[in-house]
């Protein structure tokens, strides 16, 4: 590839390439896709200087080593992963220069599950349905539009960036990007919600849960000291909606992740909210997080503000 920007030297367990994601194909059963971390994903691309919908690689916990083929601006953000540029250590959540020759590698970290390292214009990819988002379910999008993480020995073109961006651009230091140590999550009441007894409503509020190793891409299980109680009796499949907490029989919520099915049977009691969903996806299996009830309103109105700031057109 003659405008290779980077070459895959290792990707650890998994990498893929990912844009905002993919829409309008729900329909047709196709999912968004698109980066977990979507807050991290929007703030590598703003550093840039990029479209809000440049494509990135998703890392998902570390052991990742590439080269860069030629001189290019690149930032990581997203979880805090040691980052080593030619073996001296460098920072997340700030523009850096890489030369050509320049090898990067991100290790491990144990407090949070994916990093996104984005280059000046953005990684090149044929994109399928209108996206190169890697969907593994749907066999879509990547490197090769079939749905496979990138490998060993894959090498990435860069589109023309689009502005001057200056080297060690970073967030305010007043924005905290952390993850807190026990997150409160907050959830809009919506589909099902009414159908829940109030003292199901309620204990999902009350207590805690804790994130367990059953998630992935498409999901994550949580399990609380009790099951939710007067869980309402399954129903017919309908539309699920990205972050979308549904309700089994034993109780224990299931949040619905980027590369959910597109339909679901089980009874849904809220959605998370963008921050929210943005949060759950660092949590490894262990940390515990709890619920609070949010207004619609309020909602609405956070992701007005994260399209505004970012610039984002659907």
């Amino acid at each position: 590839m003659a405008d290779t920007v980077l070459r895959i030297q290792q990707p650890g367990l998994l990498a893929t390439l990912q844009d905002y994601g993919r829409f309008g194909q729900m329909a047709q059963g196709i999912t968004q896709g698109g980066p977990m971390d979507e807050r991290a994903f929007l703030w590598a691309n703003r550093l840039l200087g990029n479209s809000f919908n440049a494509a990135q690689i998703e890392v998902t916990l570390g052991q990742f080593k590439a080269q860069f083929c030629r001189d290019c601006l690149f930032a990581v953000t997203g979880a805090e992963f040691p980052l080593q540029l030619n073996g001296r250590p460098v920072k997340t959540w700030r523009v850096l220069q890489a030369r050509a020759g320049d090898t990067l590698i991100i290790g491990v970290n144990e407090r949070g599950l994916r990093c996104y390292l984005a280059v000046a214009g953005g990684f090149a990819a044929k994109t399928v349905y209108g996206s190169v988002a890697t969907v593994t379910r749907d066999g879509l999008g990547g490197l090769r539009q079939d749905g496979t993480p990138l490998q060993q020995g894959d090498e990435l073109g860069a589109r023309a960036p689009q502005q001057k961006t200056l080297e060690s651009r970073r967030p305010s230091s007043k924005l905290n990007l952390t993850l807190p140590q026990q997150p409160l999550l907050s959830v809009v009441p919506t589909a099902q919600w009414q159908t829940f007894s109030r003292d199901a409503r309620e204990q999902l509020v009350q207590q805690r849960y804790e994130v367990t190793p059953q998630q992935d891409r498409m999901g994550v299980r949580l399990k609380g000291e009790q099951g939710l109680s007067d869980i309402p009796q399954s129903m017919i499949s309908e539309p699920l909606p990205l972050g979308s907490i549904q309700v089994p029989a034993d109780g224990q919520p299931i949040v619905m992740m980027n590369d959910h099915q597109t339909l679901g049977g089980y009874p849904k009691i809220g959605v998370l909210t963008w921050t929210a969903r943005s949060v759950l996806a660092q949590l490894p299996a262990g940390r515990k997080v709890q619920f609070r009830w949010l207004e619609l309103d309020e909602a609405q109105r956070e992701l007005r503000q994260v399209y505004r700031f970012f610039n984002i057109r659907r």
